[in-house]
């Protein structure tokens, strides 16, 4: 009986004991509390969500942008993309955003961390008008962002010009950035829908290069859906990120949802070794998030599809990307006094 007891440990180890199998809890780095009407299914809902997936820290943030319900249309649209009518910048989003966080009790306050970025990222007063959110609520706001620059067809949509990540009313913004210790999330498109190439690149990289004081978690690494759904994969985008995390040490990756597949996982859910050798090279620089907007059903979903790819990691750099990273680049009076 012990020696069979001894064989079944050996295969137990052989094909993965389940019973031995990582357990982790997470940091969700990428959350939108709102959705493009500004409206959310509520902190209650976010609360059971979390507790459901283990994570047990949020980055907290708006839409920058309201979409429009046309006059012309007869059916509200339910996302930005539903039909052909505008979107427009929407500053009461943070405000809404600091109404939930300000309704929760002291000790859950500590798991969430608000994001300001209802503001026009191609405005020169933006910097004023943020300036004052942070004076009008001390210690509240942790972020910056999600800054919406180069963003497929939405950006089409917004009133106003294409804004860039190397405009001189951002470049403004970094600068307000780096006085406070605030990271800065960035949605910039690396490419467009055709272009094979990375057309954008040098409006991501100017602002890595010119605002070194500045930590910048660049969103999806400025992949997205609309572009896979033309491009499938960006061939150019893994040695572009090994190249520029080796360039930029300001520069941190938010894994959300558009890199799951095709870059991180197969569809047998097979981790790709070249990527997993990339975020082990660099272990502080990853971190993971949902990009959920405003509903909540689907958080666990989101952030337990990246458990394939976390066990394909060494085991102390899994349980950095998974939940520490994203604590790591918080300002650091908030950072002092997050809990073990």
């Amino acid at each position: 009986m012990k020696g069979f007891a001894s064989a079944l440990a050996v295969f137990a180890v052989l094909v993965g004991n389940p019973l031995a199998a990582r357990e982790y809890r997470f940091s969700d780095a990428h959350l939108h509390y709102v959705d493009f009407f500004q409206e959310s299914a509520g902190m209650q809902e976010l609360l059971e969500r979390m507790a459901a997936a283990n994570i047990d820290h949020v980055m907290l943030s708006g839409i920058p942008v309201a979409k429009k319900w046309d006059e012309s249309e007869p059916k509200r649209p339910r996302y930005y993309a539903g039909d052909d009518a505008s979107a427009y910048w929407y500053s009461a989003t943070d405000v809404l955003i600091a109404h939930a966080y300000k309704q929760l009790p002291a000790e859950q306050r500590r798991r969430f961390h608000p994001f300001l970025s209802g503001f026009n990222p191609n405005d020169k007063n933006a910097d004023a008008h943020i300036r004052r959110m942070l004076e009008l609520d001390p210690g509240l706001w942790q972020g910056i962002g999600e800054v919406f620059t180069r963003h497929d067809d939405l950006t089409a949509l917004i009133h106003g010009d294409v804004p860039r990540a190397n405009n001189e009313a951002l470049a403004r913004v970094y600068h307000l950035a780096a006085e406070y210790d605030l990271p800065v999330m960035l949605h910039a498109n690396i490419t467009s829908k055709r272009e094979r190439n990375p057309l954008y690149l040098a409006e991501i990289e100017e602002p890595l290069r010119n605002h070194p004081h500045v930590r910048f978690i660049w969103a999806h690494a400025g992949t997205s859906m609309e572009i896979h759904r033309h491009q499938k994969k960006l061939d150019f985008l893994l040695p572009t990120l090994e190249r520029m995390l080796e360039q930029y040490p300001n520069l941190y990756i938010d894994l959300s949802w558009t890199m799951l597949r095709p870059y991180l996982l197969d569809r047998q859910n097979n981790p790709d070794p070249d990527w997993v050798k990339l975020v082990s090279k660099h272990p502080t620089r990853f971190m993971l998030g949902s990009d959920v907007v405003g509903r909540f059903d689907s958080l666990g979903e989101y952030i337990e599809g990246f458990v394939p790819f976390l066990d394909a990691l060494p085991e102390a750099v899994a349980h950095q990307v998974a939940r520490d990273n994203f604590l790591a680049i918080l300002p650091r009076k908030v950072r002092s006094k997050l809990p073990e």
